[in-house]
């Protein structure tokens, strides 16, 4: 699309590409700063993953995302979010695994009610897992500081790639020494978090328990998003971020949002309008303008031009660096290394409208008897999700998928009509490149199979659904712009992570070209509902 056949707009000082939560966290800081934002939405709703669809007459569906725990509580505080209307709703007990034997696992936040349904399979893990749960806290609370400030670059990299100032040299190296001594403060814990950091999630749940329902539960958060085996180097990781976060009221407690998960979004756009943020639904950007090195603004789709000294892109490097800018506006190696993301998948996920609530064999051992608030997980034992991997290794939609299996309209009523409930099911694993057939084609017969597979435990659910909604990774590619459909903005592997993601050299949401900018999952501490991304890359051109 040539320039000269576009037409001009206002000039803003900052435009943010990408209307997802961590694209309206960074709209927010910049305006409360004083900056002039605009905020560009390729879609009718704001929210990105984290959105509620109205996809039936009186259900509001969270579409892609569904739970929430790690979102920032010092971003809450800041943009006033809780006054804008976001209400986390904490879901105790937080986990139900059922049994085809008539047995079930129920775990939360009560860890002696926890260490009750654990001595039912096993005395010895119920005596360990508070020991089990105390050390992943500690581990955690002694990273998390590390994923909420910017990573560091300390990697020796070619000067002709990029110059790097005294000024970030020193911050840098002071980053560096305070990741130092967060590993000093660990003490005797330090080989277990470096085990965390890089090893896989398997053999370590394998020495601390012995029941195999446990390891299964507590293995499924080292999968979510990932197309890796539990006993891949890195999967341990994943284990571990998925136990920060305090955004459901505890460390590692997850909850539901008020209104689906776009009630975030909404609460982040009031805060957003309130700082005087143009915000543009419906408003796809084809091109960010880059003049001698610098970026201008962006052409849209409409053959519009806005133009702005500094863009921030909350889209994966993907398409920022390789669709929006042409490949002679980059150095060589730097659009090497952006070709080298790994951006491997295996996510599908199946909305659900039901008549009626599920009525499981293993009926959750409870006073009332009524069905889980929290995630249900459909992985009996470590071989089981062990299978689901080996098939998705051959590029075939798992036989029996690993199910994690939330009803949001249980705790939040208002989410559907009286009496009927909305169900959301994330599957794996569903490659994103299959070797027989296509996700169109597949995706319906793979929903069927996970449906069946929920009604072994639950024999009601195949009649009860209404209504069915299919995002396949072809499905989440194509409608939430997610390259290979990777709920992450790319694996969160080992090599792909801290001061190595997306690129060497690049970890600190900047890009070789002056003023663009990384703001989304793409950029450091990476996936996930955190908004973190969007507040430290907000600081970073603020800095700048």
């Amino acid at each position: 699309m040539g320039h000269e056949s576009a037409r001009s707009e206002g000039a803003y000082d900052a435009i943010v590409i990408g209307g997802g939560h961590n694209g309206l966290v960074c709209a927010a800081y910049l305006a409360k700063a004083g900056k002039r934002v605009r905020v560009l939405e390729r879609r009718a709703i704001l929210g990105g993953c984290a959105s509620t669809e109205p996809l039936w007459p009186g259900y509001r569906v969270s579409a892609a995302a569904y739970v929430i725990s790690l979102f920032l509580p010092e971003i809450i505080r800041d943009l006033r979010l809780k006054p804008y209307g976001l209400d986390i709703l904490p879901r105790n007990p937080s986990s139900f695994t059922p049994l085809l034997d008539g047995r079930s696992l129920v775990m939360g936040p009560d860890e002696r009610a926890t260490c009750e349904s654990i001595g039912r399979f096993s005395r010895t893990d119920a005596e360990r897992y508070p020991s089990y749960n105390a050390m992943l806290e500690e581990i955690a609370a002694a990273l998390e500081p590390l994923l909420q400030r910017s990573a560091p670059d300390p990697l020796p990299l070619p000067a002709e790639w990029r110059r790097v100032g005294l000024a970030k040299r020193a911050r840098d190296a002071g980053a560096m020494w305070a990741f130092y001594r967060t590993l000093d403060r660990l003490g005797a814990r330090l080989p277990e978090a470096i085990e965390f950091l890089v090893g896989a999630a398997r053999p370590i749940l394998e020495r601390w328990f012995e029941s195999d329902v446990l390891r299964a539960t507590l293995a499924t958060d080292a999968i979510i998003g990932a197309f890796a085996s539990i006993s891949a180097p890195g999967t341990a990781y994943v284990l571990l971020h998925h136990v920060m976060g305090e955004a459901g009221g505890a460390r590692g407690v997850w909850g539901y949002v008020r209104g689906g998960m776009g009630g975030l979004a909404d609460a982040l756009e009031r805060a957003c309008v309130d700082l005087g943020v143009t915000i543009e639904r419906e408003c796809e950007v084809v091109r960010v303008v880059v003049e001698q090195g610098r970026t201008r603004g962006v052409v849209l789709a409409d053959h519009r031009v806005i133009e702005a000294p500094c863009v921030a892109s909350s889209v994966d490097a993907h398409w920022t660096f390789e669709r929006f800018v042409a490949a002679d506006e980059l150095p060589d190696g730097f659009r090497k290394a952006v070709a080298r993301i790994d951006y491997a998948s295996a996510s599908l996920k199946i909305n659900l409208a039901l008549g009626e609530l599920p009525r499981f064999r293993a009926a959750p051992p409870s006073t009332d008897g009524e069905c889980p608030h929290g995630t249900i997980h459909i992985a009996p034992t470590l071989d089981h999700i062990e299978r689901a991997y080996a098939d998705a290794r051959l590029g075939r939609p798992s036989g029996e998928p690993v199910l994690e299996i939330t009803i949001p309209s249980i705790v939040d009523p208002s989410l559907a009509p009286t009496g009927k409930h909305v169900m959301s099911m994330f599957a794996q694993y569903a490659p994103y490149a299959v070797a027989d057939g296509n996700w169109d084609s597949l995706k319906e017969d793979f929903a069927d199979r996970c449906v069946a597979l929920l009604g072994q435990y639950a024999p009601n659910v195949p009649a009860a659904v209404e209504h069915r909604q299919v995002l396949s990774p072809l499905d989440l590619e194509r409608t939430y712009r997610l390259t290979g459909g990777n709920i992450m903005q790319g694996a969160m592997h080992v090599h792909q992570m801290l001061f190595l993601r997306p690129v060497p050299g690049y970890a600190d949401h900047r890009s070789p070209i002056r003023g663009l900018y990384l703001c989304g999952a793409a950029s450091h501490p990476g996936g996930g509902v955190m908004g973190v991304a969007g507040r430290n890359a907000a600081r970073e051109i603020l800095r700048d």
